[in-house]
C-alpha cells in the first residue's frame, strides 16, 4: 500500500476514534489502516481511545493488532493506554486493556514514571484502582 494511502487511512482512523465511531474503527483496519500507526505528534490510536474512555473502540483496536502496552509520545499524550484510562477513571476501558494483556504494573516514561495504579489512586478513582489491584497492580514499596 502506498504511503499516501496509509497516511489517509490513518487520518480517518484517528477521526473515527475521536468521534467514538466504533463501526468505522472496525472497518478501517480491514481496509489497511494500521492500528499502531502514530499520528504526526506521536500519539498512538489506542492511547487516544483510552484517554477518551472508549472501551469498545479500544477493544476493536487491540483485536486489530494494537499493542496494549505501546507507549504514546505525543505532546500532552505521553504514556501507556492503561495509564491514560486509569488517570480518568475509565474502569471499563481499563478492563478491556487488561483483558487484552496490558501490564498493570508497567510504568510510563519507559519505566520511570507513574503506574496505572498511581494514576487511579491520585484520581481518585477507587473502582478503577480496585480493578487494577485485582489484576496484580501493587503500590510502590
Amino acid at each position: 500500500m502506498k504511503q499516501r494511502q496509509q497516511k489517509k487511512l490513518s487520518h480517518r482512523l484517528f477521526g473515527a476514534i475521536l468521534a467514538g465511531d466504533a463501526k468505522s474503527v472496525r472497518i478501517l483496519p480491514r481496509s489497511g489502516a494500521s492500528p499502531e500507526r502514530r499520528n504526526a505528534d506521536g500519539t498512538t490510536p489506542l492511547y487516544l481511545a483510552s484517554v477518551q474512555g472508549e472501551a469498545e473502540v479500544a477493544r476493536l483496536l487491540m483485536e486489530a493488532g494494537a499493542s496494549p502496552d505501546a507507549e504514546s509520545r505525543g505532546p500532552g499524550s505521553e504514556g501507556t493506554p492503561l495509564c491514560a484510562a486509569a488517570c480518568w477513571g475509565y474502569t471499563e476501558t481499563v478492563r478491556e486493556l487488561l483483558a487484552h494483556g496490558a501490564d498493570p504494573t508497567l510504568r510510563e516514561d519507559r519505566g520511570a514514571g507513574w503506574s496505572p495504579l498511581d494514576w487511579a489512586d491520585h484520581g481518585p478513582h477507587p473502582d478503577t484502582a480496585e480493578v487494577l489491584r485485582a489484576a496484580g497492580a501493587h503500590p510502590p514499596g
